[in-house]
């Protein structure tokens, strides 16, 4: 067989590949916080995808934590119908499950990096990013408010990074402004400043119970066929003072990935391997001859294209592998 000389031997190959080698400090863990203390149970739109109470939180990601995991990104789940309203209480609220498993990761993993998710989806009981007002719209006003007080109440509880995922004009900047008044200024603002209108969140919405009562989130999330207002919205966020910077959906979006990381060089950009793009690899990996040159291909693809955090549900199987394989895969 012929070879490429550039590319013949494993060490050229590795040297090729190096600036989209996979490494454990790339990786963040979605994690799923049922309020039900004891819940332990899969997701059944998401293979081997678990919700988890406070019970079972430690046993869960200790072993993680000894392969290298360093973040991960919390989202709770409400699992009573009761226990959501139409301003998210819970989401900041002692009976709810954020504060206490950040509280319990800060304690037993002082090393991990505790990010949190910040929006009202997850918690009202419209299913929407905001407070409506009266005729169903968004109240701009009452929706910044309130997300900049939860995010000033997990950085109070001890989070390193908040993350607004809603896409509210103004909601970095708002939220900036709160955590400087707080004398929380040493936490890290993540936006999600490119997160589309995708129909690649089914299984998340199943997974944290999430979907809206009415209507969808087109008014508020980006139309998927625009690159330029992912760049946009992007700089909009820099601009309030985002610390770093998102792209979700990441692999259907890789055109956006590319494009922001040009603009924007200076700041960390994250990937986010959504719900929909983790069912439909693993779907494709579990049949192939390969699951793990399939997996890490995908994420791969994502670093390629300019990413340098991959927040994705595939982190505990790569941790696996990068142990196996002296911490170096592709």
């Amino acid at each position: 067989m012929n070879h490429h000389p550039k590319i013949a031997h494993q060490a050229l190959r590795s040297w090729w590949n190096a600036p989209s080698r996979l490494s454990a400090q790339d990786l963040v863990l979605p994690i799923f916080i049922s309020e039900e203390k004891n819940c332990r149970e899969n997701i059944e739109s998401m293979p081997f995808v678990l919700r988890l109470g406070l019970a079972h939180l430690e046993e869960y990601l200790k072993p993680l934590v000894e392969l290298g995991l360093r973040a991960v990104l919390l989202f709770g789940v409400m699992e009573t119908p009761n226990a959501k309203d139409s301003v998210g209480s819970r989401a900041d609220s002692a009976e709810g499950p954020v504060l206490g498993a950040i509280g319990l990761l800060r304690e037993r993993f002082p090393g991990l990096l505790v990010m949190c998710d910040v929006c009202l989806c997850d918690y009202t009981d419209h299913g929407h990013c905001g407070i409506l007002s009266d005729g169903g719209h968004i109240d701009k006003k009452k929706t910044l408010d309130r997300l900049a007080d939860i995010a000033v109440s997990y950085a109070t509880a001890g989070a390193h990074v908040v993350a607004p995922s809603d896409m509210m004009d103004n909601r970095i900047s708002t939220i900036k402004a709160k955590l400087l008044e707080a004398g929380l200024d040493t936490v890290a603002i993540m936006s999600y400043s490119a997160k589309y209108s995708s129909a690649l969140y089914g299984p998340f919405r199943d997974a944290c119970k999430s979907s809206p009562s009415f209507g969808d989130r087109k008014c508020y999330q980006l139309p998927v066929g625009s690159t330029e207002l992912g760049v946009l919205t992007t700089q909009r966020d820099i601009d309030e003072g985002a610390d770093f910077i998102m792209v979700k959906p990441g692999l259907f979006y890789l055109d956006v990935v590319k494009e922001v990381k040009s603009r924007f060089k200076d700041y960390p950009l994250a990937a986010y391997q959504v719900s929909g793009e983790y069912v439909m690899i693993h779907d494709y990996a579990i049949k192939s001859s390969n699951y793990k040159n399939v997996v890490t291909e995908s994420l791969v693809s994502l670093k390629r294209a300019g990413a340098d955090i991959l927040i994705s549900y595939f982190t505990p199987q790569v941790l696996e592998w990068l142990k196996s394989s002296n911490g170096v895969l592709m």
